[in-house]
């Protein structure tokens, strides 16, 4: 598996200045826009799967914020997690004269006839964080190496539990995965797996459910479709109350994000379990909101973070370039393969924060507000 490549970011910096300045607004000439045979039209329609999820809509938000600085002309959808309607909506934004598409896929498996339409009136397709599977009619893919994210999670539990000493344990753990629809949650639970596998086999962490699978192709057998907190809430419920019953504690449970960690603690908290002292380590992705006043809260120990602002200044690098008729810088040529062609990528690092890293990683850095999180 590929690990993430370290960013540069003076590099990043000089080539969005070179590249931004090649972005003119959708019908101008000039630049490599308009009808320049060496670039495209900056007309953008950027797909986003739903906006119940706090992520999505600041990663939508802020890129159509970046493209249209740019003098772009964006059309920002989103799908209310209905995989007829993001393509309907892909559609329509191909008829209305998007030339770039940015796509974060609903299901990754679904997009396919769609996105070759596209193509073939001439558009480039970028997907956002979430890999389209199936179709060739993809051109780049930006994202977080989501498989260290998943490796964050596993090592954090490692180092908290002490396994790697040999001399702790054994600890009861309910290991969660993300929507089976979703190409990235494969990649996460495979990152922590390869961690927490080798100490389930040996007795060290002991699943009570059962629900361990054999192997990192097993996830989608415990994935919660759609990433619902309330459905995690309600697998968390079952589980507590069919294998936790003679007095047993949860010592860790595997989250792959914050909204599934979210119905997680609910259902912990329902449960009378108090923070502080039986409250299990708990993991998550994202530092929505929420998440981080749990945190503070103690009702949660980590989240992996992916500043979504550098995955939008990536992307709108990316668009500068193809409208520019440059090349796309990508970083990774070899890792995705959707079925159909590897598609190249660009990874950027993701980053743990836990409760004595909020104000200095989050807050100071303006992702998330003070206020906002109790501080």
């Amino acid at each position: 598996m590929t690990t993430a490549r370290k960013l540069s970011v003076a590099a990043l910096t000089v080539g969005l200045v070179a590249g931004l300045a090649a972005c003119a607004p959708a019908g101008s000439s000039g630049g490599g826009g308009g009808d320049d045979a060496s670039g495209t039209e900056c007309n953008v329609g950027i797909s986003m799967p739903t906006r119940s999820l706090e992520r999505w809509i600041n990663d939508g938000e802020g890129l159509k914020e970046k493209l249209e600085g740019d003098g772009c002309t964006v059309d920002l959808q989103y799908a209310d997690n209905k995989t007829d309607q993001q393509i309907s909506q892909i559609q329509n934004q191909v008829a209305g004269g998007a030339k770039i598409l940015v796509v974060a896929a609903i299901d990754g498996q679904t997009l396919g006839p769609a996105l070759e339409d596209a193509k073939s009136q001439d558009a480039t397709v970028i997907a956002y964080d979430r890999l389209i599977n199936g179709t060739e009619a993809v051109d780049y893919y930006a994202t977080f190496d989501n498989y260290k994210v998943g490796q964050l999670q596993g090592q954090y539990i490692e180092e908290q539990l002490g396994l790697a000493d040999g001399e702790k344990g054994p600890f009861t753990m309910e290991p969660f995965a993300g929507s089976p629809d979703d190409n990235n949650a494969g990649f996460f639970f495979a990152g922590a797996w390869d961690v927490l596998q080798p100490y389930v086999e040996s007795g060290v962490l002991v699943v009570p459910s059962g629900k361990a699978p054999a192997d990192d192709d097993g996830w989608k057998a415990i994935g919660i479709l759609g990433w619902g907190s309330d459905d995690a809430q309600a697998e968390m419920d079952n589980r507590l109350q069919s294998f936790y019953t003679g007095g047993e504690k949860v010592d860790v449970v595997l989250s792959p994000n914050d909204s599934l960690a979210l119905g997680i603690e609910a259902s912990l908290d329902a449960a009378g379990y108090q923070p502080g002292s039986d409250w299990p380590i708990i993991t998550g992705q994202d530092a929505d909101v929420a998440n981080v006043k749990a945190i503070l809260a103690d009702q949660q120990s980590m989240t992996v973070w992916k500043d979504t602002r550098e995955l939008g200044t990536q992307v709108q690098a990316m668009v500068a370039a193809i409208v520019a008729g440059d090349e796309v810088e990508t970083n990774d040529t070899d890792t995705y393969d959707n079925g159909e062609k590897v598609v190249p990528a660009y990874l950027l690092d993701p980053v743990v924060v836990t409760k004595d890293d909020v104000q200095g990683t989050l807050v100071d850095s303006g992702f998330v507000d003070a206020s906002d999180v109790g501080l």
